[in-house]
């Protein structure tokens, strides 16, 4: 099995900043995207920002500027550090992974369990 752990999440003022930080342990093999996406209540899922095993990344427009995704393949790690957060970044951000679980393995997507972001104004 695959377990995605997030921690980061919190209240935090309009125009102030946090930091999430999630973790792949298990059985993951070879990790090929991590990356971050955000539900509302009722609304679908949403790419926030992506980072590829080739060093590219991809993000949101309405995170552009003020989101940074960083990877560190070495611990199997990815982080997203929010700044300047406007009360529509409120959501729950799930960490994702799409990995394999062995050598030539078929790719799976894995989704942390959420941690709530809310920004007051």
């Amino acid at each position: 099995q695959v377990q995605l752990v997030e921690s980061g999440g919190g209240l935090v003022q309009s125009g102030g900043s946090l930091r999430l930080s999630c973790a792949a342990s298990g059985s993951i093999f070879s990790i090929y995207t991590m990356g971050w996406y955000r539900q509302g209540l009722g609304n679908q899922r949403e790419l926030v920002a992506i980072t590829h095993s080739g060093g590219s990344t991809n993000y949101a427009d309405s995170v552009k500027g003020r989101f940074a995704i960083s990877r560190t393949s070495a611990k199997n790690t990815v982080d997203l550090q929010m700044n300047s957060l406007k009360p529509e970044d409120t959501d729950v951000y799930y960490c994702y992974v799409r990995g394999t679980e062995r050598l030539l393995g078929t790719p799976q997507d894995y989704w942390g369990q959420g941690t709530q972001v809310t920004v007051s104004s």
